[in-house]
Order: C-alpha cells, then sequence, then structure tokens
C-alpha cells in the first residue's frame, strides 16, 4: 500500500517521517522534496507542501500527479500536522484527532444574516468525508477523537470566533489551514484521504506561552507510528466464512 502524507512545514513532515525511518528522499516538479520510507506492508511518501489549503492543494496534486504518471499511483492520501483544539469538544492539548469530515469552513460569503458556505451559493462543495470505517480504525489505534476538522485560510485568534466556528460546526475538534486542499487534490484523482491533526493550542484569543508545539510533534510522530498497523488491518481481506456443515 502507498500512503502519501502531506503536511505544512518540514517541522510536521520531519515527525511524520520520524515514524517510518529510515527515509531517502526525492525531487518532484515544482521543487518539492519528499521524504520516502519503502517499508512493507505500507510505504510513507511524506511531503511538506506549505501553508494553506491552496498551497497544499498545488502540492498535493503535483505529487499525486508524478505518481501516476510513473504508474505507482497512492492508494491514500493523509493531511496531517498539528492544530488547534476547540476544548469544549474535549481536544485537549497533545491529544490526535482524525477526521470523520474535512471542512472548509471559510468558503462562502457573508452576508447580512451571517455567514453562508459555497455549496448553498450553488457552487462546489465544502465538505469532504472520509471512508467511516477506516477513519474509526485508524482513530482506534491511535487513541483518538473522531470528529470534524475545519480548515480556515485565517487562523482563528479570538473567542468569538472560536464561539462562531463551534456553533456552524456542532462538535468541532479541531481547526488547520490545509486539510480541505489535501482532500480536494485527492478527490480529482480519486483518491481516498484522511486528516490526522495533533492539538498543539487551543482555538481562541492567541497566547503563544500556552502553546505546546513540541508535545504535538512527538504526538505526530506517535499516531503515525500506529497507522500502517492500522491500515492494513482495515484493508484486509474479510475471512471467507466457515462452509456450512454438511449432514448425509
Amino acid at each position: 500500500m502507498r500512503v502519501l502524507v502531506v503536511t505544512a512545514v518540514a517541522a510536521e513532515r520531519d515527525a511524520v517521517a520520524a515514524a517510518a525511518e529510515p527515509c531517502d528522499e526525492t525531487a518532484l516538479p515544482g521543487g518539492y522534496a519528499l521524504r520516502r520510507a519503502a517499508g512493507a506492508p505500507v510505504a510513507l511518501d511524506v511531503l511538506a507542501a506549505g501553508v494553506g489549503p491552496a498551497a497544499a492543494a498545488a502540492g498535493t496534486a503535483t505529487a499525486l500527479t508524478a505518481a501516476a504518471l510513473a504508474t505507482a499511483p497512492y492508494d491514500l492520501v493523509v493531511s496531517a500536522g498539528i492544530g488547534g483544539g476547540f476544548a469544549a469538544s474535549g481536544a485537549a492539548l497533545g491529544s490526535v484527532v482524525v477526521a470523520d469530515a474535512i471542512v472548509a469552513a471559510d468558503l462562502g460569503a457573508e452576508t447580512p444574516d451571517g455567514f453562508t458556505p459555497v455549496t448553498d451559493l450553488g457552487f462546489g462543495t465544502v465538505a469532504h468525508r472520509p471512508d467511516p470505517a477506516l477513519a474509526k480504525a485508524v482513530a482506534a489505534a491511535a487513541g483518538a477523537a473522531l470528529g470534524t476538522v475545519v480548515t480556515v485560510s485565517t487562523v482563528t485568534g479570538s473567542a468569538a470566533r472560536a464561539d462562531e466556528l463551534a456553533a456552524r460546526h456542532p462538535g468541532v475538534l479541531a481547526e488547520a489551514m490545509e486539510g480541505f486542499g489535501v482532500a480536494e487534490a485527492a478527490a480529482a484523482h480519486g483518491v481516498p484521504v484522511l486528516e490526522i491533526r495533533t492539538v498543539s493550542n487551543a482555538v481562541g484569543p492567541r497566547d503563544r506561552a500556552a502553546w505546546r508545539i513540541g508535545p504535538a510533534l512527538t504526538a505526530l510522530t506517535g499516531a503515525f507510528r500506529t497507522l500502517p498497523g492500522a491500515l492494513t488491518a482495515a484493508t484486509a481481506p474479510a475471512p471467507a466464512p466457515a462452509p456450512a456443515p454438511h449432514h448425509p
């Protein structure tokens, strides 16, 4: 099984790659550098594509296209990294979150009645839903919470904005900046997608002194150590049913 993992920055890429060492490095078009761990039965390729949904989509599409042209397509794409957690939903610092919905939280229009998602305007989509059984298996293996992860182009910096997002997306667990872009590229190539986040800070007023980036990166490495086993178990063929007893 070949898996493409897309992060925003090098620190996140390195945390993922640390779970799958040793890694080689290969160059992709556009100046991207891909960390490659050819493990069995799951091979991980890890790419730092840049910050934000546009950069994430561009990098993911580049890697997927290069793999397809090399007749070695990916079986799964994972958006990964650290992010903000919604404390009211139980996403504590250092915890792991797996998305059961990857939602573009600010793709739409502001109206006198509030925010209107782009789908209500008659265009596109604002949500990608990973395979439920796969997401559940990966979350269980990593000891992660399973729920909505929103993608934003502007990181939340106030309690009012955090409350607004929580009201529009009940039970939302985390916010990050790349998942929806990765999911859009994966969908265009017909490849399944997951999103895995570890919580480095609480969503709301920006208090850099309270951020725990180091522990979140360590948790990211731990989550990816569990990924190959979870994927192997989740995608293994179901055992054949036992033959019915024969009574002469």
